[in-house]
């Protein structure tokens, strides 16, 4: 079931991994070929990822960047595997089944603050701060409904952007990125068929409640109007959190092509492949006849395709300010479920380099 994802996801790896390994070769006969030898051009509108690909560059040695994203998630509906399935579907009446309340449909928004800072040519500090607003609705199995809610600030993400690699207008670089544990793990919410205020499911947590390490590598390429890119991350999470389990991990690979329409408009396709574990572990104080709360439901498989607009503005009172917008779709998703998949998001940003 889980075979075209896993496919999908070695031929990013390789692809990802094919130009570092070649050395020189690879982009050397891109460049000979197809692309002048000047250095990589940071001023292009295409010169950034789409905007959905977070530490996908680096600067020059001095140059300070500040950056904000606004994300917004839809999930619905509920997946067993790969096939669709209706809440109604998997609810029991009392007493009977596992189930009885289901997830409808899940929204999140996130306003990401970030910023970099190049001490010098080979390396780029990043840093950012996630702010959460999570809703979902339920059904019940006596036909009633309830919705609830959570916000608050997320984990803390920090680290490095370290130069391996610059030949004409391809260059590379390791993401050396770690997260620390802001984020709440201990939200609750009242639920009418508990009739009380109870620790709420783990998908509506705000953090991971552990330490977690990002690493990843980044390559880029430019060639006249065109512009590529390729990117695996990893999430490892170290150890339990307070409450008694830890997250999945999770490894994601993205390949990513850009036009460029003018010297200030360029637009991007993008193509993700994701693949995330159960939860490790238990929180004893989550419970309740709803998937959400099984921790052995979290882990699933997804194939996602994003378009996306990226503006650099040359002239006037925003010269040098960057506008991004980008949304997309699944193609394919395998999920543990019963469990929500992605419906559609998009991500709205700003950049400014000093």
């Amino acid at each position: 079931m889980k075979s075209f994802i896993q496919t999908i996801f070695l031929i990013l790896s390789l692809a990802i991994a094919s130009p570092l390994v070649a050395g020189d070769i690879a982009p050397k006969q891109i460049v000979e070929q197809h692309c002048s030898e000047t250095p990589y051009d940071h001023s292009r509108p295409d010169s950034h990822a789409p905007i959905g690909v977070m530490a996908d560059h680096t600067h020059h040695a001095g140059e300070v960047m500040l950056s904000y994203r606004y994300m917004f998630m839809d999930m619905r509906p509920n997946y067993v595997g790969d096939n669709e399935v209706t809440p109604q579907s998997q609810l029991s009446p009392p007493g009977v089944g596992p189930y009885q309340i289901m997830p409808v449909d899940m929204q999140t928004e996130m306003h990401m603050i970030g910023a970099m800072y190049a001490p010098t040519d080979d390396l780029t500090l990043s840093f950012m701060i996630p702010v959460l607003d999570k809703s979902m609705d339920h059904l019940v199995a006596n036909g009633t409904t309830f919705s609830t809610n959570t916000n608050g600030i997320g984990d803390f993400k920090f680290g490095g952007l370290l130069n391996i690699f610059e030949k004409g207008n391809t260059k590379a670089h390791l993401n050396l990125l770690m997260s620390a544990p802001t984020g709440s793990t201990t939200e609750t919410g009242f639920v009418p068929p508990a009739g009380a205020v109870v620790r709420l499911p783990y998908p509506m947590q705000l953090g991971s409640g552990t330490w977690d390490l990002h690493p990843g590598v980044t390559y880029l390429g430019q060639c006249n109007n065109f512009s590529w890119g390729m990117q695996l991350l990893g999430t490892i999470h170290l150890g339990e959190n307070d409450e008694g389990y830890s997250l999945g991990d999770d490894i994601t690979a993205n390949v990513w092509g850009a036009y460029r329409l003018s010297n200030s408009l360029s637009t991007s396709l993008r193509l993700t492949a994701t693949t995330w574990q159960d939860i490790d572990g238990r929180d004893r104080r989550i419970g309740g006849p709803v998937p959400t709360a099984n921790p052995n439901l979290r882990g699933g498989d997804r194939l996602d395709v994003f378009g996306g607009i990226n503006y650099y503005c040359r002239d006037g009172l925003l010269a040098g300010h960057r506008f991004a917008v980008e949304a997309g779709t699944p193609i394919y998703q395998d999920l543990n479920g019963p469990q929500l998949g992605m419906d559609w998001m998009i991500t709205l940003g700003w950049q400014k380099a000093f």
